[in-house]
């Protein structure tokens, strides 16, 4: 009786262990489920905001190229407004020297005297052979010589004098023009060194600042080499004031007037084309990764 009942506590035993075995791997798989249900939640999201942080590399880089073709129309108007500018009919050399911030480019007239004991040249610089003011978006023919040019006749330099105005006690510099290097000493071109009062008309410029790679100026040694105005007005005791001299302005033997290069970098259409083919091109790999 003893062994029989001992026989069926150890049954119950066996059977309770192995129920408890098989809930125990059910709630550890039910735990395991959960766990990568998780974690493939927070992959998803993952790789969510990773597909929409990377369709900003093609929305950011069209953008771009249309902020190019913006600035390709501003860049057309701004080269017709000087080209219209330049063009006027010359105005009176105002009174009040304030109204001078708003003439840039603007034909000034004034009448008034050289000053040729206080020259100054600036160069090497190119003659502009179509003798009149240009104003391009196109690069230019390079406007200061080089190692290459060293026998090129239309290489010299900007002959730049103090003038007295007439009617007043202000005195202003004026870029006469062109002279080949062969004619940079006055005593060379002494017919063109008119003394007495004459009449210039000139478009009004402002300060150049020292090129890239540039040499600096040397006041001492006359040698200038950009259009600082701060140091040529120190040198010749004049107002910071330089007016380009037309065409009409030459007076014979002397400078070639109508110097004034006014250079508008555009590679506007280069930036488009390169920031809309990032654009293109990203946008066609990130189609590609998520969507095929």
């Amino acid at each position: 009786m003893i062994k029989v009942h001992r026989s069926f506590l150890s049954l119950a035993l066996i059977k309770q262990t192995q129920f408890c075995g098989i809930q125990t791997s059910s709630n550890a798989q039910r735990l395991s489920n959960i766990n990568e249900g998780g974690h493939s939640h927070k992959n998803s999201q993952f790789f969510d905001l990773g597909k929409w942080i990377l369709l900003l590399v093609p929305c950011t880089t069209l953008g771009l190229g249309t902020w190019q073709w913006r600035r390709k129309i501003w860049k057309k108007g701004l080269v017709h407004d000087l080209k219209t500018k330049t063009t006027e009919e010359p105005v009176p050399f105002p009174a009040d020297m304030q109204e001078l911030d708003n003439l840039e480019y603007r034909p000034l007239r004034m009448r008034g005297t050289f000053d040729h004991s206080k020259e100054m040249y600036v160069g090497p610089r190119s003659l502009n052979t179509q003798n009149e003011t240009v104003v391009t978006s196109q690069k230019l023919p390079d406007s200061t010589g080089g190692l290459l040019s060293i026998k090129n006749v239309n290489v010299g330099y900007h002959v730049i004098t103090p003038f007295k105005l007439v009617d007043r006690d202000v005195v202003v510099l004026i870029n006469r023009g062109f002279v080949p290097r062969n004619l940079k000493d006055p005593s060379s071109r002494s017919a063109g060194q008119i003394e007495g009062v004459v009449e210039q008309v000139g478009l009004l410029r402002k300060s150049e600042g020292k090129p890239m790679l540039g040499v600096n100026n040397d006041p001492k040694r006359n040698n200038w080499f950009y259009k600082n105005l701060e140091q040529m007005s120190a040198y010749t005791n004049s107002e910071p004031i330089l007016l380009d001299a037309n065409t009409g302005s030459t007076i014979q033997y002397g400078p070639i007037g109508g110097q004034t290069r006014i250079d508008l970098r555009d590679e506007h259409v280069s930036y488009m084309i390169t920031w809309y083919g990032l654009a293109i091109c990203s946008f066609a790999l990130w189609f590609k990764r998520y969507y095929r």
